[in-house]
């Protein structure tokens, strides 16, 4: 079977390639290239502007060290105006309506699991394969994907946009061992340019940025009111509400006032940041969510059931969740357990058990029935 796998230069992806060859596959790795710093005017914020080898180029000759030591072809193709075109324009537009997407979705959604698996199934390869921790399953002829061995870093929620399609002609071999196992094997094996590498950081595909300034790039800053939604009360200045995310707790710059604030909610008519202060939390806390755009991954959806459990962001524990269907791809989900920190823009994924059964897009946050933003928002008026 000829598998096209994506070689990043990183560290997963290299034992990814290791582990197909020892399974016996026809392994050719393809390493993608998705963003042109100066091409795309990423100037401001970019911390290796001008250096004389780009942490892109880094990548490439990494990833050619480990094809070359497993003796396996390397491929190199381009996919920087999909991913200006389908992914960081959506990324732009969703930061302009004041919300926080997630790039790691839609990089999967648009690049890997869509340009490069396209490219993969035009040019004869039988399945492709990435160093996602995650799994799949095939049941009665229908492919789940399901949770990886390592809880820790099971990467499904990242996923959760793939096309099913997709997903029944994908291998994640790294599905069922864990990432020290990961690195012990690089160790074994003696893969200088990746078995120290740290894990990458930062933008997909773009990387580690100063996100404020990196923005300026593409979204004009404009300064703004700080506004506690207590007392109405102006604390300081933000250099635009755009680059703030709910939740958020560093870089308010509020000096006059003790603290911790919190960022709450977005006027992005007026461009006021309205923040509460720690002893004022429930600001941050919602019962409620409409979810859009669901990419189920499911044979039918009556085996969705109406309790289930949800991410709301990568790194939390499984919430429980009632779903209430409102259409094919958009539900409401309620949690009477007050959820702190769900926010607009973000993906609600969906789990029953092991399998993951899609995910969408966070539209409206609710707090006993009424629109959060729009109760901080008139609050904080008054």
């Amino acid at each position: 079977m000829k598998v096209l796998l994506g070689l990043s230069g990183g560290v997963d992806s290299a034992i990814a390639a290791y582990l197909l060859k020892e399974q016996g596959y026809d392994v050719t790795c393809c390493f993608m290239r998705n963003w042109d710093s100066f091409a795309n005017n990423d100037i401001l914020g970019n911390p290796t502007i001008m250096e004389g080898v780009c942490p892109q180029e880094q990548d490439y000759m990494d990833a050619k060290a480990v094809a070359d030591h497993l003796g396996l072809p390397l491929l190199r193709v381009d996919f920087i105006k999909e991913y200006w075109d389908q992914v960081f324009v959506t990324f732009l537009k969703e930061y302009e309506k004041g919300r926080t997407p997630n790039p790691d979705i839609l990089c999967n959604k648009y690049i890997k699991f869509d340009a490069f698996f396209d490219y993969a199934m035009k040019n004869g390869f039988d399945k492709v394969a990435t160093g996602h921790y995650a799994s799949n399953e095939t049941i009665d002829g229908y492919t789940y994907m399901t949770r990886a061995h390592d809880q820790n870093k099971d990467q499904t929620y990242f996923l959760c946009q793939v096309p099913e399609h997709a997903i029944a002609k994908t291998i994640f071999p790294l599905g069922n061992i864990d990432k020290p196992k990961v690195r012990q094997i690089a160790k074994d094996l003696d893969l200088e340019s990746v078995m120290s590498k740290k894990d990458s950081t930062g933008i997909c595909f773009i990387g580690e940025r100063n996100f404020r300034e990196f923005l300026t790039n593409y979204l004009p800053s404009k300064n703004g009111k700080i506004v506690d939604v207590d007392s109405g009360k102006v604390l300081g200045e933000h250099i635009g509400v755009l680059y703030y995310t709910i939740g958020q707790r560093k870089g308010l710059n509020i000096t006059h006032d003790k603290g911790p604030w919190f960022v709450a909610g977005k006027d992005v008519k007026k461009n006021i940041l309205y923040v509460c202060h720690h002893t004022k939390k429930h600001w941050l806390e919602s019962d409620e969510a409409i979810v859009s755009g669901i990419n189920w991954l499911v044979k039918d959806k009556n085996e969705i059931p109406n309790q289930l459990t949800c991410k709301f962001r990568y790194r939390q524990p499984d919430q429980d969740v009632a779903l209430e269907w409102i259409d094919d791809t958009t539900v409401r989900l309620r949690y009477p357990q007050k959820i702190s920190g769900v926010t607009c823009g973000q993906e609600a994924v969906f789990y029953n058990g092991k399998k993951c059964l899609g995910g969408g897009v966070i539209d409206f946050v609710y707090q006993n029935g009424k629109d959060l933003n729009e109760m901080i928002i008139a609050k904080g008026k008054a």
